[in-house]
């Protein structure tokens, strides 16, 4: 068997209420709601995931695999629709409404129920709805999984690592950004689980993953975005470091066009709008 009969899952949770799972803290999950549901914040991240999240996912260069959404269940109904109509020329897209739960358990059983049953291990990645993977990821997750059938068949999960990427932030002017090489960030990140394994990529903190299994890191080839702004939920702490990113020129833009699918006017579009 060859690696197209692995089932490829990623995951992103659209600001979807968890008890837990967040850096930044509230005494209950209707603050949280409230928080996450602000029209403020739900602007910059409808923004963020069309600039950035959706053209490279619209783009791969392997259309086999499945990107779930988990929202809550008491998402309002006008950014429900607003997110269906995003995800409309997105076929591979499943929308699953969730309600408040344990952040881990929940998205073990969001991933797990689109898994089929196959005997081959199932590749699964996740990302926040400011990130963004390269047009070719899901092609090198599966080149990078046949190469290591040996350590996925003797192993319940293995992490196949990306690591090489940008920090992007869009701004009405275009894309303010900076290469980047870092170890065990998520966008980047996937975890093979087999059959008879129903931990998934989120059962793990993504930094602590070498405690629990293989880890085997590939460099070489930009393969992620991790979006900067201001509603980033980790960088709500106050001694977080602040991170320079400088203004793309025509060919910086042009590379992010090339192997992400991102358009920097249709950025300057979207955060040009009032």
């Amino acid at each position: 068997m060859d690696s197209q009969d692995m089932q490829v899952i990623g995951l992103c949770r659209f600001s979807w209420p968890a008890i837990g799972g967040f850096q930044v803290e509230h005494d209950s999950i209707e603050e949280r709601s409230a928080y996450l549901y602000s029209p403020e914040r739900m602007e910059e991240r409808f923004r963020t995931f069309e600039a950035l999240t959706l053209p490279p996912l619209k783009a791969q260069t392997d259309q086999n695999f499945q990107f779930l959404v988990v929202i809550g269940d008491d998402l309002p109904p006008y950014y429900r629709e607003r997110l269906v109509g995003l995800l409309d020329g997105l076929p591979q897209a499943v929308i699953q409404e969730r309600p408040p739960g344990p952040h881990r358990p929940v998205m073990q059983e969001a991933i797990n129920s689109l898994r089929d049953g196959r005997t081959e291990p199932c590749l699964q990645f996740r990302m926040d709805d400011d990130d963004a993977v390269g047009i070719h990821y899901v092609e090198r997750l599966r080149d990078a999984a046949q190469d290591l059938r040996p350590l996925l068949r003797k192993n319940r999960h293995v992490a196949i690592d990306f690591n090489q990427g940008w920090i992007v932030r869009p701004t009405a002017n275009g894309l303010d950004a900076k290469p980047t090489i870092e170890p065990l960030w998520t966008a980047g990140l996937a975890v093979s689980a087999k059959k008879s394994v129903k931990n998934t990529v989120m059962n793990f903190g993504h930094s602590r993953l070498a405690r629990f299994m293989p880890v085997v890191s590939f460099t070489g080839e930009d393969m992620f975005i991790r979006g900067h702004n201001a509603h980033n939920d980790s960088r709500q702490k106050s001694n977080v470091r602040p991170v320079r990113l400088d203004p793309l020129d025509a060919k910086g833009e042009a590379h992010l066009r090339k192997v992400f699918n991102i358009d920097a006017n249709r950025v300057r579009e979207l955060y040009s709008a009032t």
